[in-house]
């Protein structure tokens, strides 16, 4: 973030960006992180805003405006010029502008999301999931991640975040804690989680060095990073964004809000939304 900051022109400009990327962007990213290690989709999401921060500032700069002399024509000028980057990123950076009384003569409402708009395709989802259900040539951890992120709509981020004890198995079941409330898995996932953890732990005892984590990344005492989690399901074909939207709305027609919430580990005003969009009882 330091050299986004020290990319812009002016010291008043650099002054500005680093209250921003300090103060709020950082900040809000150690609120959410929750005492974890950041992701790698966390700080390239802080990252994007504060570039945008920056391609403002510099538009200001070499339309010989400041912040101080900007109105609102000249913002909805530059947000419906065919050069603009980052518009809704922007949008962060000018209310927080408005918060701190840095400006005062600019307006940019934010846009409420209400949930999701375009179709989706089922179909594709489940044919997914079948073939890693099916698929012996496929790696077991490769097939179980991509289970927990088409059945449970896990992110990247939250998959490579879980350890071996995360799994339990009792009384002939098999269960999963994504939330506050395990979740139990069906019989052909189930056998994969078991077998997975099975591996892991024989590892451990070979190497000497008893790594907690499900999905270990290339040292020992860390996971694997989001970025890899995700380029892994990628390379299965598997469209993340939309595979899990469709994850979380067939989900969302089956289970109250609050049961949504405890067992996917998701926000409860994320879980209401979902079941609202999905006109779910």
């Amino acid at each position: 973030m330091k050299n986004l900051v020290a990319s812009h022109m002016t010291a008043e400009g650099r002054k500005i960006l680093y209250r921003y990327a300090t103060w709020h962007l950082l900040r809000r990213l150690r609120r959410r992180s929750r005492g974890k290690e950041v992701t790698h989709y966390q700080l390239a999401f802080a990252q994007q805003h504060l570039r945008a921060a920056v391609c403002l500032l510099d538009w200001l700069e070499n339309e010989n405006l400041t912040l101080a002399t900007c109105h609102q024509a000249d913002l909805e000028r530059w947000m419906t010029s065919e050069d603009v980057r980052h518009r809704r990123e922007t949008g962060r950076f000018v209310r927080w502008l408005l918060t701190q009384k840095i400006t005062r003569d600019l307006s940019f409402p934010a846009v409420r999301w209400n949930g999701p708009t375009q179709a989706m395709d089922d179909d594709a989802r489940w044919a997914s999931a079948r073939r890693l259900l099916h698929d012996d040539t496929l790696k077991p951890q490769v097939r179980l991640t991509g289970l927990l992120f088409l059945l449970y709509a896990q992110w990247p981020a939250a998959i490579s975040r879980l350890t071996v004890d995360h799994i339990e198995e009792t009384d002939g079941a098999v269960r999963i804690r994504l939330g506050a409330v395990p979740v139990e898995l069906p019989a052909p996932v189930a056998e994969l989680a078991l077998q997975h953890v099975a591996v892991r732990r024989s590892h451990a005892v070979l190497a000497r060095t008893a790594s907690p984590w499900l999905f270990p990344g290339g040292q020992p005492d860390r996971p694997i990073s989001a970025w890899a989690m995700g380029e892994r399901l990628r390379k299965l074909g598997i469209r993340l964004a939309q595979a899990r939207s469709t994850a979380l709305f067939q989900l969302a027609t089956e289970l109250p809000a609050a049961v949504l919430a405890r067992t996917l580990g998701i926000d409860i005003t994320v879980a209401v939304k979902w079941q609202r969009a999905a006109a779910g009882d």
